[in-house]
Order: structure tokens, then sequence, then C-alpha cells
């Protein structure tokens, strides 16, 4: 087989297992192309990429364009002659005059089964949904979000502890395996691509911080994945005496008690925080307050009283 020349696109650490899996498999990626660099949430320091940071350890060149529609870079992009596009959460789309350009066509790794989950968050929302199941999707990409067609598909299950965190690395992870046996069968012909069905599509629009706020009304099951699917951003949080706190590590437990929902419950130092939902109540292993770090809520308590009987918002 020839000396197949790879160009990977990506951001985010999501596409980080599958840059070292083309590596490994002795593929030449011959450029990675980012996002540009972006100040810190305080909007001072200038910080690098997680993926732009991998590329460099790798000795690979790193390109940022602003827009990589701008006609001098695609030209630019020609030069390099690659066989393939690799994309994994890069955050630009792509024009049809891009994915046009390599012999292969450009593959996408999206964290979904699709046509399930198309757009910028499937992963927070399978969870959130609660989903049994979620996956990796291999897809040939085309001009639409998310719409061409795929070409494997891996799936990983959900629980009750899966959280956004955790789910996120495994299927980075489980996306670079399924890359790498998915691009040598392409090269090879023996894959058969398989249209998406519009029908069943679905589309995960994007997290806001509100999306966090909790509504005690719902059942526990319901609360539980929205805290898990957001965990660790935006953060689940409820709203006691004006001052937001984030919810981590929940876990359903029996209440028969006739409360309001989202009364408090249990507060002490010793048995953690509990609070009434729709049909029972939820135990919060952690909590975060403004200003402050994450922390065990048995510790949390220790510093601040929060009284039974008080209605969260």
């Amino acid at each position: 087989m020839k000396n197949i020349k790879v160009i990977f696109m990506g951001t985010t650490d999501f596409g980080v297992p599958a840059l070292e899996s083309l590596i490994a498999a002795r593929y030449e990626v011959v450029a990675a192309i980012c996002q540009p660099d972006r100040p810190n949430k305080r909007g001072k320091k200038i910080e690098m990429l997680p993926l732009k940071t991998k590329a460099l350890e790798l000795g690979i060149p790193v390109l940022q364009p602003e827009n990589i529609k701008e006609p001098q870079f695609i030209d630019q992009l020609k030069r390099f002659a690659a066989d393939i596009f690799i994309v994994a959460a890069y955050g630009q789309i792509l024009s049809k005059e891009i994915l046009a350009i390599p012999v292969y066509g450009a593959l996408n790794i999206h964290g979904s089964l699709l046509p399930e989950y198309r757009g910028a968050a499937p992963i927070q929302w399978a969870i959130i949904d609660g989903r049994a199941k979620t996956g990796v999707t291999i897809m040939q990409m085309a001009e639409g979000m998310d719409t061409g067609d795929m070409l494997a598909k891996a799936e990983c299950p959900i629980t009750e502890t899966t959280t956004f965190f955790s789910l996120y690395r495994d299927l980075s992870v489980l996306g670079a395996a399924l890359l790498i046996e998915t691009v040598k069968n392409l090269i090879e012909g023996s894959l058969t691509p398989e249209p998406q069905n519009d029908a069943l599509a679905t589309y995960a629009q994007k997290i806001l911080k509100d999306t966090g706020h909790i509504n005690w009304t719902k059942s526990s099951r319901e609360i539980l994945f929205l805290i898990n699917g957001t965990d660790p951003v935006p953060g689940a949080h409820a709203v006691y005496r004006d001052q937001k706190i984030k919810c981590f590590l929940p876990e359903i437990i029996a209440w028969e008690g006739l409360e309001k929902p989202g009364t408090i419950v249990i507060a002490s130092d010793r048995s953690g925080l509990a609070v009434k939902t729709r049909d029972g109540a939820l135990k919060i292993g952690s909590v975060q307050a403004p200003g402050k770090k994450r922390m065990e809520t048995t510790v949390f308590l220790r510093g601040k009283k929060m009284e039974t009987g008080t209605v969260l918002n």
C-alpha cells in the first residue's frame, strides 16, 4: 500500500487519541489544522489548545486559520497533496471545495450513533435524555451538518454514573480505534457507505449555562441524567438563598415524604445533602459554590450550613 498522506483537523482533546493512533499506524500526517489560540476565561493569558499541543509534540506542522474557507488557505491545503482529511471536533464548517480536495474525502469522528444527535453537543444530550447507549460514527463528510454517509459505528453504554467527562473520554478512545479500522477499509475499497435516514435525525443543540438549571419537579432519574450530562461543564445548578450551587455525583434514594420538590430533606456533614424530587429524592455527592472549588458535600457542609426544609429554586 502506498504511503497515505493525512491532514488532521481538530481543536479539543477529543481528537488527540485519533491523532496518536494515526501516527502509531504509520500514516503520514502532513499537517494539523486547529482553531486559533484564544484567551483563557479571564481574557488574559493565551492558551494553546489541546490538539495543537499534541501535534507539536509529535512534530506535526500546525496551521490555525481564522477562516478555513479563505481562498488563499484553500490553495495552501491543496499544496499538501493529502490523500484524506480526518476531522474531530474542529469547529469550522468545511466547504464543498475543501471536501473535494483529498482523494478519499474527509472523514469525521462524530460522538453519536447517527443520524441521532447531529450537531454541537451529541455526547451531553445522549446522557441528559437518559439513553441507554450512544457511540461514535465515522462518516464521509458532506456539506450539511453531520449529514454524510456513515462508514462505521461503535456503541458505548450509558449508566447512572456516566458523566459527560467520562463518556467524552471513552468515545474519544473508541473513535480512534474505529477510525484506524475504517481508514484501512476505505483505502482497500471494502466499505459500503450507508446513507443516513433524515427522517430519523435528531439535533443536539448547544449546551448553555441555563441548560443545567435543575427543575426539581422532574423525576429523580431525569435530574440525575441532567446533572451527569453537564458534569463538569457547565454543571447543573440549583439556587440556595440567592446563591447558585452546582451539583454533582447524584444518587437516587427512596423518600416517601410529602415535601415540595426542591426541598432539602437531608443536610449534614455526616449524611451529606439530599433534595426532594417529584418521585423521591436525590443525594448529591459533591457541590461547588461560586468562586470555590468543587468538593464533597460532607466537607462543604462543615463550612456552610444548609437548612433542611429550605426549598431550592
